[in-house]
């Protein structure tokens, strides 16, 4: 079989609207997630169990569940279980923010148990009430420590992003599968998809490690 790779150029627009539909909910994702992270993590190093303990579940399960998994339970029986309809973009971005949230908790516990007891005394000296000690003085602290894994965290999922292709999402994956079978070039556009992540993916990897060295020499 002959390949003609050229013919991805016909096509070349359709896969760029693919990445940034990608990428909207990527970084949608990734922010809104980043910051129920936070949340749970302060939830699981609670001494109160009644915060604890649901944290805990939260966390282990979807740590513990693959995301297609999730992503179908919340697109084709979530709206089963309400009673209401939900629009598929709504579907898919709460199963990557719930997802995205659950493995970005962890890192920002690891991070506050970095944190010195002296930084917590200090609040309690001030008298700053747990509102403004999590916001001005721990949350800074936690996500300056956290920013690597953070960032890799962000490079996975985008990674895991193109499994929303699966229930119907016009992303670089959907696309790229479409234009595969409509043309019988599956090796043409597949590969030229691959080539799209790896190009957007492995810039932000070295970054994650340039960074992670910088902070390191920071911290020692």
């Amino acid at each position: 079989m002959n390949f003609d790779f050229f013919r991805v150029l016909s096509y070349w627009d359709v896969l760029l609207n693919g990445l940034g539909i990608t990428l909207l909910f990527t970084v949608s994702a990734v922010i809104i997630g980043t910051l129920l992270g936070f949340i749970i993590s302060l939830m699981r190093v609670s001494p109160f169990r009644v915060l604890k303990w649901p944290a805990r579940l939260y966390v282990e399960f979807f740590r513990g569940t693959p995301m297609l998994i999730q992503l179908f339970w919340i697109f084709f029986c979530l709206p089963l279980v309400i009673g209401r309809d939900i629009p598929p973009y709504v579907s898919v971005l709460l199963a990557m923010v719930l997802f995205m949230a659950a493995i970005t908790s962890e890192t920002f516990r690891g991070s506050l148990k970095s944190i010195s007891g002296e930084q917590h005394d200090a609040c309690v000296a001030l008298g700053l009430n747990f509102r403004v000690k999590a916001i001005n003085v721990i949350f800074p602290q936690a996500l300056l420590r956290s920013i690597p894994p953070l960032m890799s965290n962000n490079v996975a999922l985008f990674k895991e992003s193109a499994l929303i292709s699966s229930v119907g999402i016009a992303d670089l994956m959907f696309v790229s599968s479409n234009i595969s079978s409509s043309t019988a070039r599956p090796v043409e556009f597949l590969t030229a998809a691959a080539i799209i992540y790896f190009v957007v993916a492995f810039p932000a990897t070295r970054l994650v490690d340039l960074v992670e060295k910088r902070l390191l020499l920071r911290f020692t």
